[in-house]
């Protein structure tokens, strides 16, 4: 009877814990967390001066290829940063990447948000004080400049959110932050954005199984169009967006 109660007990806190786990990511993918994300275009805005991008059709394909080379070299340093966590691992990855993204325009956005990812995980989930000793070691300093990559991993593995999941939710993110974009642009309604959105979930998820659980040798870049085109940014006469 002992041991019954003892399994049971066990179980319930199991429970508890997958409970709190689950409010922890929603909160984390939750796009009312002040992260910054929204203040980013991931190139669009350059696209559609540039009129390359011009209708629904033409964004629906251009997202695609966002997702495409977001998975092939951004997931790997999701995955590695998941699943080591300490902070040499961590410090690493974000020198790796801080020497791979040449673009100096989605350098900067890539810095912006994730410090500000950092900041607010640290003041959000204080149930994990690595996350404060992280960002209190090295803010200020030169030894990491907080990639928004490698810091949504390590936050997602010191949360307890396994590999897999972390990597479909970076890939969810860039998705929901390109229809974020796409609607105050007047690209596409809010309606019509939610409709294709869920249609493009179907792609994501191909793109996902294909580049997920890489490693950071294989990073690359897939799409060199999307990065020439986010690197024209900052010459647009006017923009609403900073990158």
């Amino acid at each position: 009877m002992e041991d019954d109660m003892e399994i049971d007990h066990k179980r319930r806190k199991i429970a508890c814990t997958d409970s709190r786990l689950q409010w922890s990511k929603w909160q984390l993918l939750d796009s009312i967390l002040p992260t910054g994300a929204f203040a980013h275009s991931l190139g669009l805005e350059a696209a559609i001066q540039a009129r390359i991008i011009s209708s629904p059709e033409d964004f629906k394909t251009h997202v695609i290829y966002i997702l495409e080379n977001t998975a092939s070299l951004l997931l790997p340093f999701v995955c590695s940063a998941t699943s080591s966590t300490d902070l040499d691992s961590w410090q690493k990855l974000d020198k790796t990447l801080d020497a791979t993204l040449t673009n100096e325009i989605s350098r900067k956005a890539s810095i912006a948000q994730g410090a500000a990812l950092m900041r607010v995980a640290a003041a959000v989930f204080t149930e994990i004080p690595s996350l404060k000793t992280m960002r209190d070691t090295f803010i200020g300093s030169e030894a990491v400049v907080f990639h928004h990559a490698p810091v949504f991993g390590v936050v997602c593995g010191l949360l307890g959110i396994d590999s897999e999941t972390s990597q479909r939710a970076y890939m969810f993110i860039t998705l929901r932050d390109a229809f974020s974009a796409a609607t105050r642009l007047n690209l596409v309604g809010p309606l019509g954005g939610a409709v294709l959105q869920h249609q493009l979930s179907v792609v994501a998820e191909t793109i996902l199984e294909k580049w997920m659980d890489r490693t950071v040798e294989e990073a690359c870049q897939t799409a060199p169009l999307l990065d020439t085109l986010q690197g024209c940014h900052s010459y647009l006469f006017s923009r609403l967006f900073c990158s």
